[in-house]
């Protein structure tokens, strides 16, 4: 049975799971542990005009989710599929790119789950990562992978969410201040210029960059979930994966701020655990803890599988074992972590790169939505690709300018 016809003989309800199933997939692989630790550290130095910037960046995150999950979806085809069609060679160039990325945060995503484990048990952080990657790991090797990680996300997403709320409740920000910032845009971006949108860019990467903005988008292509007839849930999904890391971002940023306006410094080594103790003391610390595995953990399932999944269809040897060469890449993570700890020169180099992938695919596949070889009769919004096309340049400027500064720093 081809993928379109399993797509038309699967219940509304299974869509609807798979769909919010990649919602959260997304989601999650954006939450992780850099995710929690930019929310403090910009919360930190702007305070109540941060709300601002999250709205900013949550518009942005939308017009490119949309754009890549419709293009994707009525295609059928994943990202690198994608690139190779408008240039022959270039979807090989994408995904090894993705892949290196992903591998890079991957080592940072496992280093979050050890420090939540440390957090919650006082483990030694090695063995914290390795109970960790085995974890993920026996979830790619449930006989339905697809079901396994839909609800892994998804109760680990929902536990994340009740446990910031519980925080905000209990440290009392100021909600209807963060409002005013969000509707009185003049003065906040006069305030945001000073850190030339280098926020807002950041905000972006975290939530869609590099492998994470294919993260829902390749999850719907396996479960069958394409076609023009699916357009109006596939677009819902994508706006639901983007809701999700809203709300988590707009909590976590009322609970941090909430603790900044008492005064009380945080330790900026642990800021995640030194943030929730202060606002609401051992019980925080505790949650604190739960967070950062969640996070962590659920970005590694997102990051090993979408990385992964850029090589299956260019390599069949890769495409016949997946699964293990998903298990692979969890393992080559938590081996770096645990014997050379984070790469500094691997970990800049990836990173500043990543910030290249995103104008790179979105470009792509802008290219892509209006080339029937590629979508055939689907017409694609051409609001979505104007507004597709202004982020493509707003982010390639600062990503180059990002990965000029940090080659600079190699010679």
């Amino acid at each position: 049975m081809s993928e379109l016809e399993k797509s038309q003989v699967r219940s509304k309800s299974e869509t609807l799971s798979v769909l919010l199933g990649a919602a959260f997939l997304m989601a999650t692989s954006a939450i992780g542990p850099g995710f929690l630790t930019q929310t403090v550290s910009f919360t930190n130095e702007l305070k109540a005009v941060f709300s601002f910037a999250i709205l900013l960046s949550i518009l942005i995150d939308i017009v490119v989710q949309l754009n890549i999950w419709r293009v994707l979806a009525v295609s059928g085809l994943r990202g690198q599929d994608v690139a190779n069609k408008v240039l022959p060679g270039l979807g090989y160039f994408l995904a090894f790119a993705v892949a290196l990325g992903g591998l890079a945060f991957n080592v940072g995503n496992v280093g979050g789950a050890a420090l939540g484990f440390q957090v919650l048990f006082g483990t030694e952080q090695m063995v914290g990562a390795i109970i960790s990657a085995g974890i993920a790991i026996a979830i790619f090797l449930w006989k339905d992978l697809g079901k396994a990680m839909d609800k892994f996300t998804q109760i680990l997403g929902f536990l994340m969410l009740a446990l910031v709320f519980y925080v905000v409740f209990v440290t009392k920000p100021p909600v209807m201040e963060t409002v005013q910032e969000m509707v009185r845009p003049f003065g906040s971006m006069q305030l945001l210029k000073e850190y030339k949108w280098l926020v807002v860019l950041t905000l972006v990467g975290g939530t869609v960059g590099g492998y994470i903005s294919f993260s829902g988008a390749h999850r719907i292509i396996d479960a069958g979930i394409v076609g023009k007839e699916n357009i109006g849930q596939i677009s819902k999904g994508s706006i639901n994966g983007i809701a999700i890391t809203g709300v988590m971002r707009y909590l976590l940023f009322l609970a941090f701020l909430g603790v900044v306006l008492t005064g009380t410094p945080i330790d900026m080594t642990n800021p995640v655990a030194s943030a929730f103790q202060i606002g609401a003391g051992p019980l925080g610390f505790r949650i604190a803890g739960v967070v950062l595995w969640a996070a962590a953990i659920t970005s590694v399932v997102g990051a090993s599988y979408t990385s992964v999944s850029f090589l299956r269809t260019l390599f069949k040897f890769v495409d016949n074992y997946y699964r293990y060469w998903i298990i692979a890449f969890i393992i080559a993570s938590t081996s770096i972590l645990t014997t050379v700890g984070r790469p500094v020169a691997l970990l800049i180099v990836a990173g500043s790169l990543n910030g290249l992938i995103l104008p790179l695919s979105l470009g792509c596949v802008l290219l892509a939505a209006h080339n029937k070889n590629i979508v055939k009769d689907y017409m694609h919004p051409v609001w979505m690709t104007a507004l597709g096309w202004v982020i493509v340049v707003f982010t390639a400027w600062m990503g180059f300018n990002s990965f000029a500064g940090i080659m600079k720093l190699f010679q």
